[in-house]
């Protein structure tokens, strides 16, 4: 596999390029990376966001949250001194894990929703994931800005993000 994921400087804005997980299994898959500012105050900056109630509940309210939670996964493993073998998974079917996470040859999925309140069927991308992958996937996560830390299905857990 290519490079797990690209830091790049770029006008001293760094960025994120998240690229694609996948393993030889005949699915089709989206291959296109997606790109991450390692800083959400830096999108908000440049997306004109200067309120934070604007910011958490406008338009790209989701987007600002996943890029927290992809920032803090990565901050965790790069000041432990290891790689962040990092990913997303989209088929082209539909079915999605929005980061997916390496470590000692397992795979974590985890699901970011903006809701507070997780509940049943917001593991469904983990559950398809789990389902392709198999004995390589540990628990999943799906998580949300709530306070709440609940089963959400087997082997997935809804996590605040306050605990990552």
């Amino acid at each position: 596999m290519h490079s797990m994921m690209d830091i790049m400087n770029s006008d001293a804005l760094l960025k994120m390029i998240l690229r694609p997980y996948f393993a030889n299994l005949g699915k089709r898959l989206v291959n296109t990376p997606k790109v991450y500012f390692v800083d959400t105050g830096t999108l908000c900056y440049l997306a004109g966001l200067r309120d934070p109630v604007h910011a958490a509940s406008g338009p790209m309210s989701g987007s600002i949250f996943e890029t927290a939670v992809l920032s803090e996964i990565v901050k965790t493993r790069i000041h432990r001194g290891e790689e962040p073998r990092v990913y997303f998974w989209r088929t082209s079917a539909g079915s999605k894990v929005d980061i997916v996470f390496e470590t000692d040859g397992k795979l974590i999925p985890i699901e970011v929703k903006l809701s507070s309140t997780p509940r049943p069927g917001m593991d469904a991308g983990i559950k398809s994931f789990r389902e392709t992958f198999g004995s390589r996937t540990m628990k999943g996560f799906v998580v949300h800005p709530g306070d709440v830390r609940l089963p959400l299905g087997q082997e997935v857990i809804a996590l605040p993000f306050s605990e990552l």
